[in-house]
């Protein structure tokens, strides 16, 4: 795991919570939309290609992200006692089966932090960021509209942030310079069952897409940090961790 996150800059964990829990918590998003309107089994209430749900943070929700083999992996690529159990999970995008523009599926890299004039920001130490990740809650095929990883971007992407220092640069304008500079890495297209769980390193470029001709339903995951226990994410000067030390041979070239 840890020589393809360094390489690549994500891992896969499959079955790192069970099928179970899996519908159990999308049982929950069902029943958040149907308040809108929407039912999950039903086509004809698919009128937007995407759909927001905002922060679930019932007890399913929080034992998903709160399992042995998850643990096992925070602590192997980011250390023992340096990350923060998540409670419940951020906003989720569902996509539906719909031939209109979501309007959110450009290249981009995530910020991390809020600047002093509330702007989104990021930073080389990746402040307020350990990992980005992704959480499957329905099972997502290469027409499911799977987020897509520019593997190894993130050996671009740290250089191009080093200059920026500790304050970091602005979320806009620094997607500006690095979706253009990783534009020769490969898309990996994060497929993979319920229950599986993607870690991508903080810098690693990703996009949004459209379902497929092929999409089976909506797709259903999250895409929350996972926390520093504390702050700045990474210990550039000494670096222990994978998630650190593969920023360090990027800037050192």
């Amino acid at each position: 795991m840890i020589e393809d996150f360094v390489r690549d800059g994500y891992a896969r964990i499959p079955g790192a919570f069970g099928p179970d829990l899996a519908a159990r918590c999308r049982a929950q998003i069902a029943g958040e939309l149907r308040g809108r309107g929407i039912d999950l089994d039903e086509p004809a209430t698919w009128t937007e290609p995407v759909v927001r749900v905002e922060s679930m943070t019932t007890p399913e929700f929080t034992a998903s992200a709160d399992t042995p083999a998850l643990r096992a992996a925070f602590d192997e690529l980011v250390g023992p006692g340096r990350w923060a159990p998540r409670l419940g999970m951020g906003t989720f995008p569902i996509r539906f089966p719909h031939p209109g523009d979501p309007g959110d599926d450009g290249p981009h890299v995530e910020a991390s932090f809020a600047g002093a004039d509330g702007a989104p920001r990021l930073s080389i130490r990746s402040r307020g960021r350990a990992l980005l990740m992704l959480f499957l809650y329905t099972d997502v095929g290469p027409d499911d509209a799977p987020t897509l990883l520019r593997a190894g971007s993130h050996h671009d992407v740290a250089p191009l942030l080093a200059p920026y220092g500790d304050d970091g640069a602005g979320w806009l304008p620094f997607c500006g310079e690095a979706v253009p500079a990783t534009a020769h890495r490969p898309e990996v297209a994060a497929t993979g069952a319920a229950g599986d769980v993607y870690l991508v390193h903080p810098f690693v470029v990703h996009r949004a897409q459209r379902t497929g001709p092929g999409a089976r339903g909506p797709r259903i995951i999250a895409q929350p940090p996972l926390e520093p226990a504390r702050e700045p994410a990474f210990d550039l000067e000494h670096p222990r961790a994978p998630v650190e030390r593969v920023v360090r041979a990027a800037l050192r070239g």
